[in-house]
């Protein structure tokens, strides 16, 4: 029930992920245009990397889109995943862009070329609208589902980008100072390499099966060994199926036998309303028998 109405929430961003593309790939070209003319590193950066920001809003829409298709014999968890491959693509196309920002800015440093400051405030205040406004369309959806407020944090964080931009460009024309451009430059990738690093860790330890941040595994484990007539827990195994989804899977000893249906409902509400587990699959057993491979928290 909680995938399907995950699923109804990434259909329902559609239009803001459409609107959002739009308007930072029209935004792309004014920049990119602007920077050569201007000879501003700075705005051709800010350029390349707002045409990474179009990427990875095209990634996070296919993943929600993705998401939301139904399980069949071939995935059983349908496409859930394609959410942490998008999150993990964005973030090494992100850090290679960067790379290669700071690579250049470094080589310019040593012999700053004049820039044209007017025109490079115009077009970052107009990057500052741009991603101001896109990041306000995934606001709504950004407590409940990583993808969107992902999509959010990033947009968000370009409008202050553009912000700093901007306040580079009143610099230099205030000093005349040639090396602002590209120190402002490498400030940015700086910046955003490490806003990045963030999510490159956490999509890839979700790539992973890691235990999502938001579980600690310790507290999953008592929950379930203080539930009436539990005896023993093991083969206790947690994973993000999405970015929005969390599974889980343990035995549990129960020697009294299986305690019904009503039992179960108020195990998975109870890791829900924790944990935020949506797909729990718990299995009960009598205990005495040797697991073989099993493997309780900790060992």
């Amino acid at each position: 029930m909680n995938q399907h109405g995950h699923t109804h929430q990434a259909f329902a961003f559609n239009r803001a992920f459409a609107i959002g593309i739009a308007l930072n790939f029209g935004f792309v070209v004014v920049e990119a245009v602007a920077g050569w003319m201007a000879g501003s590193l700075a705005l051709l950066a800010d350029a390349g990397h707002n045409l990474s920001d179009v990427a990875g809003l095209v990634l996070a829409w296919g993943a929600a889109l993705a998401a939301g298709r139904r399980p069949d014999s071939r995935h059983t968890y349908g496409w859930q995943r394609a959410s942490i491959l998008a999150a993990f693509a964005n973030a090494v196309l992100l850090l290679v862009a960067m790379g290669s920002l700071l690579w250049e800015a470094g080589h310019r440093l040593q012999a700053p070329p004049p820039t044209d400051a007017a025109a490079v405030m115009v077009v970052a205040a107009i990057g500052v609208l741009v991603n101001g406004a896109t990041a306000a369309l995934f606001i709504s959806g950004m407590k409940s589902d990583m993808n969107l407020r992902g999509a959010f944090l990033h947009m968000a964080g370009d409008a202050l980008v553009s912000l700093g931009v901007v306040l580079a460009g009143a610099l230099y024309l205030w000093s005349g100072w040639a090396w602002l451009d590209p120190v402002a430059s490498m400030v940015i990738a700086l910046l955003i390499i490490a806003g990045t690093w963030r999510l490159f860790r956490q999509s890839l330890h979700l790539l992973f099966d890691g235990v999502p941040e938001n579980v600690v595994l310790a507290e999953v484990d008592a929950l379930l060994r203080t539930q009436p007539g539990v005896d023993d827990v093991h083969d206790l195994h947690v994973w993000a199926m999405s970015t929005t989804g969390t599974a889980l899977t343990a035995h549990l000893v129960m020697p009294g036998g299986h305690p019904g249906d009503a039992f179960l409902e108020q195990v998975g509400r109870e890791l829900h309303d924790r944990f935020h587990i949506t797909h729990p699959t718990l299995q009960i057993e009598l205990g005495g028998h040797d697991h073989g491979c099993a493997r309780t928290l900790g060992e």
